[in-house]
């Protein structure tokens, strides 16, 4: 969405430079998935996961995950930056630090966090350093914040093995960042972000599968 604004920030803000922000949300954020019908911001159930994902534009992004079965709610938002409760005009100045992100509720007894995993290596490109496609900005960066000690593991393990891949048929090295979600708050965007292309079908979207397949871990 860089077409936007014009955004083609690719310097990581600092800290101590970055927008101030505020204490609360400016804004209502919506309490039910417009599509699945469950709360966006919780409480879900006490085996639901939560994972949170950065793949360049959030809209498509966050369509490849609410489709999948066992999937519980997803929503767009904005983290691993330094400004509290952005808006979405200033993540597009490149000086709150987020990436746009995707905040992914899942059971994993009805989906397992290696096809969360799938749906995220494969529907992006994870070489690309603040880049996706046409969308150029520390905004756009490839990203995943995991919850649990399980999902770093699992994380880091189909990593190694989707790289290997890539590498091997001539692609960089995968750059996605990893980290915890710990201290790297989610914050929700705007309402109008919200499931954005349930809302308008044919809007904006990147996305497509990379018809590289995550290979199976042993």
């Amino acid at each position: 969405m860089s077409w936007l604004f014009g955004s083609s920030k690719t310097t990581m803000i600092a800290p101590d430079d970055a927008l101030p922000g505020r204490d609360r949300y400016p804004y209502e954020v919506p309490a039910v998935h417009a599509v699945l019908g469950t709360p966006l911001q919780g409480p879900w159930t006490p085996t639901t996961e939560v994972l949170y994902v950065g793949m360049g534009c959030f809209w498509g992004a966050e369509r490849k995950f609410w489709q999948r079965q066992g999937v519980v709610s997803t929503a767009v938002g904005y983290q691993g930056g330094f400004t509290p409760y952005p808006t979405y005009e200033e993540t597009c100045t490149a000086r709150t630090g987020h990436t746009e992100a995707v905040m992914v509720a899942y059971e994993p007894g009805e989906i397992s966090t290696y096809d969360v995993l799938k749906t995220f290596w494969e529907n992006h490109d994870p070489t690309t350093v603040y880049r996706q496609g046409n969308d150029i900005g520390t905004q756009y960066r490839s990203a995943i914040y995991w919850t649990n000690d399980t999902q770093r593991e699992l994380i880091e393990a189909t990593r190694e093995a989707y790289n290997e891949v890539l590498v091997a048929r001539g692609y960089d090295p995968i750059a996605t960042e990893i980290a915890p979600a710990d201290g790297r708050p989610f914050y929700y965007a705007e309402d109008y972000h919200q499931q954005y292309l349930y809302r308008v079908p044919h809007g904006y979207d990147c996305h497509a599968n990379t018809g590289i397949p995550l290979p199976a871990l042993s």
